[in-house]
């Protein structure tokens, strides 16, 4: 089995949205709209019945939809800038979700994510971009704001080594309500 990890899909209005903030950033690699989403948890590459227990344990998620919305761009990497996201706006029903999936994955005997969780979607993974272009792109464009949009669901995604992000395929959905 790839590498696996839960996620949030972005609708196509919303990624659309996204895809306007594409260029103008040299050294970046933009991720393709329909790869865009919101990681909950990273789960790593896995064997097959360990793959089919995580969806099993999964499958056992018991939540209500819920409105999410994204609000500014931001980067990680500091002074060397690796990615430019999307931040999501404070949502007390997405970290009870997550948190519920970390909870149930570490049962199951996988190890904690190693990171904070800090909800974004990735736009571009940058190489060799300057602190100060990236600067200078925030500063244009960072207070972007998507409209809300509702989680209907989240998935069971899993990905191949590849450049740039995705593809991502879709294992397993999750409804939420």
């Amino acid at each position: 089995m790839p590498r696996l990890f839960t996620a949030i899909e972005i609708p196509p209005p919303v990624g659309q949205g996204l895809s306007f903030l594409r260029g103008g950033l040299s050294g970046a690699r933009w991720i393709d709209p329909e790869n865009y989403h919101v990681t909950l948890r990273f789960i790593g590459d896995v064997d097959d019945a360990t793959a089919r227990d995580v969806m099993d344990e999964l499958g056992a998620v018991r939540r209500p939809a819920f409105d999410l919305e994204l609000a500014g761009l931001d980067q990680f990497g500091g002074r060397k800038p690796r990615s430019l996201f999307a931040a999501v706006r404070n949502n007390p029903a997405l970290l009870e979700l997550q948190a519920e999936q970390e909870r149930r994955l570490q049962r199951m005997g996988l190890e904690a994510e190693g990171r904070n969780f800090k909800p974004h979607v990735t736009l571009a993974r940058l190489r060799e971009t300057s602190p100060r272009q990236v600067a200078d792109y925030l500063a244009m464009r960072g207070p972007y704001h998507s409209m809300p949009f509702t989680v209907p669901r989240f998935v069971l995604f899993s990905s191949r080594n590849s450049v740039g992000g995705g593809p991502y395929l879709v294992e397993a959905v999750y409804p939420l309500g």
